[in-house]
């Protein structure tokens, strides 16, 4: 029987919503009309100048001929199909757009016949999109592994924003839970896309990915020297990390039972956000030997308390560089000191007027000399004094990811 519209997008988002790699999921609004923003349905990303968009997510398809263990949408699940044309799709989304629903697409799909013919459709729906209705708006599209280089050259030249998900951190991984894809198939949409941007392009595309974490035994450390890597050979712009959600049974994955491990996801996007603008490398945040962040600490005060050979710090000789890696300052924080410090030597009550949070930095920091806290500068008794009779609390992802965003880490 075929199925209407309607049900085809409340399969296709929901399909959809494992895929954490356009940012945060939207709320659910009371109402019945089809701009309904369910949170499987419509997401937010940021543009380039950091506006917040809202994003219509769907799957073009959620058929699939792979056999990815950790997949809600692999070839053996006995779930409800569905199938968007690209005529479809792109009517959809402009009918959205026309209501003010959305001002963006986030699409990936399902491996459907072939790469090259998935996509191919992808890349129909951008040409209806941009030369047929003209549409300008924000596109972002999931890159298909193993599908030619001239299609990737297409979609990059019609799209805003490019993903490819390697899901897995190893080829061993891979090799175990997703049997249809190795670390040269998933990487070479990403090399390609970059390699075009930056030669048939003014500017190069911004490009991200997803990582699974908790579904295989990598360490924080492999997590974290993969995602440098990929910045450093510029291949993604955003790494997201996505905690393992256990849907399906396998006797090589988490029970079902198994909590997603969301606060080591969490501590993961923190020690990202150090490695992208505070200067930190992978092996100083973990290591061979320590090869786990630490839960229960941020990656910053978690590095500081292994090396306190660099601490106390003086707030009013350090530069920048050092003053940001200071536990509880930030970018914001450290150009507040340097601006303060060209008219008058700081002191303890003058950073709390300058809105610096000493919560954790004073533990960290001499002001003229004047280390404040009583508390020995060894890392038992400073943990202790961090930690306290706390109870540990799992916020949602989005609470999380935002107020690292708004704040200092």
């Amino acid at each position: 029987m075929a199925k209407t519209l309607f049900e085809k997008m409340a399969i296709l988002s929901d399909s959809a919503k494992y895929d954490v790699s356009c940012s945060s999921s939207g709320s659910d609004q009371k109402g019945a009309s089809l701009g309904k923003s369910h949170a499987s349905g419509i997401c937010h990303s940021f543009s380039a100048d950091g506006r917040c968009i809202s994003l219509l997510k769907v799957l073009m398809t959620n058929a699939c001929i792979y056999e990815c263990a950790y997949c809600i949408n692999r070839a053996s699940n006995a779930i409800p199909r569905a199938a968007f044309t690209p005529r479809e799709l792109a009517d959809i989304t402009i009918d959205f757009y026309k209501r003010n629903y959305i001002e963006g697409l986030f699409l990936s799909s399902g491996i459907v016949k072939s790469e090259n013919h998935t996509m191919g459709l992808l890349l129909q729906t951008l040409e209806i999109l941009r030369f047929e209705y003209g549409f300008g708006g924000y596109i972002h599209v999931k890159l298909i592994p193993g599908c030619d280089t001239e299609l990737i050259e297409k979609v990059v030249a019609l799209a805003s924003r490019v993903s490819s998900n390697i899901e897995l951190p190893s080829s061993h991984s891979l090799a175990l839970l997703a049997p249809n894809k190795t670390k040269e198939k998933v990487m070479q949409p990403l090399r390609a896309a970059r390699d075009i941007s930056l030669h048939k392009t003014s500017a190069p595309i911004p490009m991200s990915t997803q990582l699974i974490v908790g579904a295989t035994p990598e360490s924080d450390f492999d997590i974290l020297r993969l995602s440098s890597a990929l910045y450093e050979k510029a291949l993604l712009k955003r790494v997201y990390y996505s905690a393992y959600i256990p849907i399906n049974d396998n006797a090589l994955l988490p029970s079902t039972l198994t909590a997603p491990p969301l606060l080591r996801e969490h501590r993961l996007y923190q020690a990202d956000w150090l490695l992208r603008f505070y200067g930190f490398r992978a092996e100083e945040l973990v290591d061979e030997a320590t090869r786990k962040l630490d839960v229960d600490l941020d990656p910053k005060t978690f590095w500081a308390l292994r090396h306190l050979e660099h601490f106390p710090v003086e707030i009013n000789t350090a530069p920048k560089e050092v003053l940001v890696r200071i536990p509880g300052i930030g970018v914001r924080g450290a150009l507040k000191i340097l601006q303060a410090r060209k008219f008058r030597a700081l002191d303890h009550a003058m950073l709390s007027r300058l809105g610096v949070s000493l919560k954790r930095a004073n533990y960290f920091i001499t002001c003229k000399g004047v280390y404040q806290k009583e508390v020995p500068l060894r890392e038992d008794h400073i943990r202790r004094a961090l930690l306290g009779p706390k109870k540990l609390l799992q916020p949602s992802l989005f609470d999380w990811y935002q107020g690292m965003v708004g704040g200092e880490v």
